[in-house]
């Protein structure tokens, strides 16, 4: 890794590409059609008041090379706050040059530091390439625990036909 490499908080002017990088990473998921964020809306979840995540960028000789996007959430077990990994994306020109494992022992260093439970993420099943990385860097990549997602209509009903409750 050269000293070229660079991971920093992400600042406002760095949206666009935040941004653009989302969609990326979205496209390669097959998920892209999900898309809806404006660069508005990550001025406000990261910058606004009462910002909810936070961000950083990856460098490499002056030009973005990933991101990343994490926000804590909370343990009951431990009754610690632990730190959840939205997003962690390499440019796919970039894979395979340590980039990503650079920026997840970042993320880890900041986890330690604010003593933090512990880090966790999802990964797509079919992701065989993530998969085997996470794995070679110790990370449990478990199949008993299986996501659920409530939105849109689902939601609304749920909730009782209102999009906001006091």
């Amino acid at each position: 890794m050269s000293d070229s490499f660079v991971i920093r908080m992400a600042t406002s002017s760095d949206v666009p590409v935040l941004l653009t990088m989302v969609r990326e990473l979205a496209e390669y998921e097959r998920l892209l059609q999900y898309v809806s964020a404006t660069e508005a809306d990550y001025q406000l979840a990261l910058f606004g008041e009462g910002a909810h995540a936070q961000a950083a960028i990856a460098e490499h000789d002056g030009a973005v090379v990933g991101y990343m996007v994490w926000f804590k959430s909370f343990s009951t077990f431990s009754a610690r706050s632990k730190l959840y990994l939205e997003d962690l994306y390499v440019r796919p020109n970039q894979r395979g040059k340590g980039f990503g494992k650079a920026m997840l022992a970042n993320l880890a260093r900041r986890c330690v530091d604010a003593g933090l439970a512990r880090m966790h993420w999802q990964v797509l099943d079919w992701n065989a390439p993530s998969i085997a990385f996470y794995r070679n860097l110790g990370a449990e990549v478990g199949a008993e625990w299986l996501s659920c997602t409530l939105t849109g209509e689902p939601l609304l009903a749920l909730a009782g036909g209102s999009a906001r409750s006091g």
